[in-house]
């Protein structure tokens, strides 16, 4: 599937469709996040992060209906049944809303200082994220490996985008051995994931832009033996291979 040129046509049109967008995502983040942090805190966990995150599901089909952006997902099967590290691409909000429906119950490694946006922070404050400070890269590998291990016995999956920040599309960025590490240190394998959603919904932009985004799941990789290096560089050739095959 080939995309849209950028014509002023096309970007206007982009432009109105992303607003209709955000007229409906934002009073989902207010509904949502406050049902987080009231109601939600006399739920069990995994009850909460069922119901927390409809927001996401409702986000995602809205954009579908707003922006005209599509879904094909391969590989779905590659996800285990039990307890996984998860190492994907990072080139836009969308995979945070999409992979944390689809992971469920899934603790994500993220900066803390998401915590602090009204509502979408409180949110994901009670989903037993694993909120780290970037600027400490030591201690927050060992709260990675202790509190990944933890939430990994308690049988969630932990999602881990390996680059640290979203990427342009098209881009590589350098890939962190924490996912590696804490997969090797829990005996549990790693899932890769391959997606091209910054062609629709570019970092740190306003506009979405119509077209398809293409998410791929790679068979689990066994750590048994393994060392965070190569096994990094393992998933990094397969992300970054796989992506060059997704449609854009």
């Amino acid at each position: 599937m080939t995309r849209r040129r950028k014509t002023p046509m096309n970007t206007a049109i982009a432009f109105v469709r992303s607003v209709l967008f955000y007229l409906v995502y934002g009073p989902t983040m207010v509904v949502f996040g406050t049902l987080s942090c009231t109601i939600g805190l006399l739920m069990p966990y995994k009850m909460r992060q069922n119901v927390i995150t409809w927001a996401n599901a409702i986000i995602i089909k809205w954009l579908n209906i707003s922006c005209g952006i599509t879904l094909k997902v391969d590989g779905l099967e590659n996800i285990p049944n039990t307890p996984c590290v998860v190492l994907s691409k990072h080139q836009s909000g969308w995979e945070t809303f999409y992979l944390q429906r689809l992971l469920r119950p899934v603790s994500t490694i993220l900066k803390k200082e998401l915590f602090w946006i009204p509502f979408f922070g409180w949110g994901l404050y009670f989903m037993h994220p694993i909120a780290i400070d970037r600027s400490n890269p030591r201690e927050a590998m060992k709260q990675i490996l202790s509190q990944g291990k933890t939430r990994l016995a308690e049988g969630n999956n932990i999602l881990i985008y390996p680059e640290g920040t979203r990427t342009p599309a098209g881009q590589v960025g350098n890939y962190g051995r924490s996912g590696a590490a804490l997969a090797i240190a829990a005996g549990v394998p790693v899932v890769p994931v391959a997606q091209n959603s910054g062609y629709c919904w570019p970092a740190h932009t306003f506009i979405k832009w119509p077209g398809q985004i293409h998410v791929s799941f790679g068979q689990p990789i066994d750590t048994t033996d393994s060392n965070s290096k190569d096994l990094t560089e393992q998933v990094k050739e397969w992300i970054e291979n796989t992506q060059k095959t997704l449609l854009h």
